[in-house]
């Protein structure tokens, strides 16, 4: 991790752990205790900066990095270019002898340079050298230790934080079959990207969260209709939010409520990636942990209680559980919209699913499906229990049709696996 660099009284960045010279192996973790050492750069250009950084200063254990003003200052050519030339600003644009703005940046912030990015530290947490045959046996060691007590698969935290060829190397370590899925966040402009790691299995891509909620927040419904992924949908893990982004604001989460439940539902119905449904407990700072006693021991959840939200168990979106289930590979079909927020289509002659996001009802309305004909359970409103439904019941007329009011924020889920035979 890099050094913090110091201009005046700012500290900007953080440190970085580099490789020792010679070659590029991962970078050995922080040594244990505050790094508080200083090294002034005087008048270094930003690039030798950002290179002294990784090549001596971190392995070598200093804290911070003090640099020359980056603001434009005066220029005193008829003097011999003064070294105290640099702290007479003329003005705050990042541009002098050093460099210029984008240098600057790239010196501050190298989290888009590849080698960085995979090598070394994240967030002040140690690296591990996953490079090293040791670390491999002993990361496999546990993994298979886990496997001989039933697990099935594996998360692979931050995974774009490690090569891929590394995180194969531990893999192949497994005494038997596991499901991997690893996380690969991508954002523009960063180098490492989700289907490096494919080969591995699948991989969580944030992008599919996050383009959800940009067409929820501020554009159509309408647009959901050729939606997928940059990712092979068969290899991508699909969700509405995750425990990140619902603190970062990135993605929707639960305090969107309704919308939140129709976003699940639309993640349910479609066919794109393995989904993920997020359940959570409230708080009301970025770094609260979960509901605990007074040692820190985390509580029993309850799901009756306000101090855990239970996504998992909001009817709309464990019914639509059934719904994924019921629908398996069927093709999407009889796609309708309105040209805004409200969409409607079916699942072959399985399922078929009415979204509204529109801040007012749509009344009225005579849907096409392709189901059999029959009464249908709507299971975003009721459970479908011994061949009854606990909500609002919806009939299919020989001819796939059936008339619905949807509400504001609101739908209509209706699946093969829920007809009422009463």
């Amino acid at each position: 991790m890099f050094p913090r660099v110091l201009v005046a009284v700012a500290l900007v960045a953080a440190l970085l752990t580099v490789p020792s010279p010679g070659g590029p192996p991962p970078a050995a973790a922080a040594p244990p205790g505050e790094r508080d050492v200083i090294a002034q750069l005087f008048q270094w250009n930003w690039d030798s900066v950002g290179r002294e950084c990784r090549d001596t200063l971190g392995p070598a254990g200093y804290g911070a990095v003090q640099v020359s003003p980056p603001s434009e200052h005066v220029v005193l050519g008829g003097e011999g270019h003064p070294w105290w030339q640099d702290y007479q600003p003329v003005s705050y644009e990042l541009d002098n002898r050093r460099g210029d703005r984008a240098a600057f940046a790239a010196m501050v912030a190298d989290y888009h340079d590849r080698y960085e990015v995979q090598n070394c530290e994240l967030l002040n947490l140690a690296d591990l050298d996953t490079g090293a045959p040791y670390v491999r046996d002993r990361i496999g060691g546990y993994l298979n230790d886990l496997l001989s007590l039933g697990v099935d698969g594996f998360r692979v935290d931050a995974a774009k934080h490690m090569a891929a060829g590394d995180v194969a190397a531990v893999l192949d370590r497994l005494d038997g079959p596991a499901y991997i899925y690893q996380e690969v966040l991508h954002g523009a402009g960063e180098p490492v990207t989700p289907d490096e790691y494919l080969g591995n299995g699948d991989v969580y891509d944030e992008r599919y969260a996050r383009d959800l909620a940009r067409i929820f927040d501020s554009e159509r419904l309408a647009y959901l209709r050729d939606f997928g992924t940059a990712v092979p949908s068969e290899q991508v893990i699909a969700g509405v939010d995750n425990h990140d982004s619902q603190r970062g604001g990135s993605t929707l989460s639960f305090r969107d409520g309704a919308r939140f439940s129709l976003a699940n539902a639309f993640m349910l119905a479609w066919p794109v990636g393995t989904p993920r449904v997020m359940s959570s407990y409230s708080f009301t700072d970025f770094d609260q942990g979960p509901p605990s006693d007074v040692a820190g021991d985390t509580l029993d959840a309850d799901c009756s209680s306000a101090a855990w939200q239970c996504e998992h168990a909001w009817q709309p979106i464990r019914n639509m559980v059934g719904f994924h289930n019921e629908v398996g590979d069927a093709p999407v079909t009889r796609w309708w919209d309105n040209g805004g927020d409200t969409i409607a289509f079916g699942r072959g002659d399985r399922g078929y699913v009415v979204l509204n996001d529109e801040a007012g009802s749509v009344g009225g309305r005579w849907f096409a499906t392709d189901l059999p004909q029959g009464t249908y359970c709507d299971v975003l409103h009721g459970d479908p229990v011994d061949g009854g439904c606990t909500g609002p019941t919806y009939q299919v007329n020989a001819d796939g049709w059936f008339r619905a009011d949807i509400g504001a924020h609101d739908g209509v889920a209706l699946h093969t696996g829920a007809r009422v035979t009463g």
